[in-house]
């Protein structure tokens, strides 16, 4: 969990570049008539443009994997569904969550966290989402770099505005874990996911998610919290350097998973954690117990945490009432507030 100073103005994200929304249409358009040949004219006057712009953005579209059939002279036609998270695509999957009316896709951004930071910095609604296909600069927890390749994973921050606590908005990161994992049971039943505290999800041993919490906060009231979420989907392979700790599911199970899919159970899942959080007074307890459930590292696990330049050694005893992990070591029972968890 991170917590940010408040601020009057904030620079937008670099390489910040919403999508032109008439890449969208056009796609709703050719899914809309997808056992026929689309008119160029028609595409033209659904976006209010020319023929000729039409073309630049067929092409635009093709660049992005969408696999469009067709000429100027004949018309278009979709040869598949793309797996894009287009705001046209998403937003009927998510009806009635509190995540339904506000879409922002990029298809290449600096953080997705960074945008939405910056706009509930300037008064983004609660629920504001931004999805991104490409990442520049991906952030995890402390320094760490997420690698974020096109097209192949979930870039997704959203923004809440709960009446909770500062203390409290771990329990919200705690939350967003079991919303990963429940999404990616509810794509596929056979594969297993494991809760790393506090922001990590697992499949055998390696990293497949990570979650970022960032808060904008006064001492006894949250004003804003972004919660940033990376999943692995459909990547083939990884850096050098990271093919020893992360993984996709697409490696992970041998098939191409369906990033729509998946998204929109990942924002219905947080949906549904987010309202019993907000709403139900037994709700921490309930996050508590599933979560220790869950995971193979609350309880029982040799670790050893690297805290703010101090190691901690000792193994996992559970979680205590405000979410933070209890460590017994050769001192005593010791309370781990933050820091990278490691098997030792």
């Amino acid at each position: 969990m991170r917590r940010s100073q408040p601020s009057r103005s904030r620079a937008p994200a670099p390489h910040a570049q919403a999508t032109d929304v008439r890449l969208g249409r056009i796609v709703r358009l050719l899914m809309q008539h997808a056992t026929v040949v689309v008119s160029g004219t028609k595409i033209a006057q659904e976006i209010s443009s020319n023929r000729s712009e039409v073309w630049r953005l067929i092409q635009q579209l093709r660049g992005l994997g969408v696999d469009v059939a067709g000429h100027p002279a004949t018309g278009y036609r979709l040869r598949s569904v793309p797996d894009l998270l287009l705001p046209e695509i998403m937003g009927p999957l998510l009806r009635g969550t509190v995540f339904d009316t506000q879409l922002h896709h990029f298809y290449k951004i600096g953080s997705t966290n960074t945008a939405a930071m910056a706009a509930a910095a300037e008064g983004a609604v609660e629920g504001s989402v931004f999805l991104a296909e490409e990442q520049t600069a991906g952030r995890g927890r402390g320094a760490h770099f997420w690698q974020s390749a096109r097209s192949a994973g979930i870039y997704c921050s959203v923004v809440l505005r709960p009446a909770l606590p500062p203390s409290d908005v771990l329990m919200l990161a705690l939350a967003a874990g079991l919303a990963v994992r429940a999404a990616i049971e509810r794509v596929d039943a056979r594969v297993s996911a494991d809760l790393k505290w506090p922001n990590d999800v697992l499949i055998a041993g390696r990293k497949v998610c990570g979650i970022l919490t960032e808060m904008n906060a006064e001492v006894t009231r949250v004003r804003y919290v972004v919660v940033g979420i990376g999943i692995n989907v459909n990547q083939a392979n990884f850096p050098k350097e990271l093919q020893g700790e992360a993984t996709s599911l697409r490696l992970a199970t041998g098939s191409e998973w369906s990033r729509v899919e998946l998204a929109a159970a990942l924002l219905k899942s947080l949906d549904r954690e987010y309202r019993l959080l907000v709403g139900h007074a037994d709700a921490r307890q309930s996050i508590l117990r599933r979560f220790a459930e869950q995971s193979s590292w609350v309880r029982g696990k040799q670790v050893r945490i690297e805290e703010n330049g101090a190691q901690i050694e000792g193994m996992t005893e559970g979680l205590d009432e405000r979410g933070f992990l209890q460590v017994r070591t050769a001192q005593g029972l010791q309370t781990v507030l933050s820091g990278s968890v490691r098997e030792r």
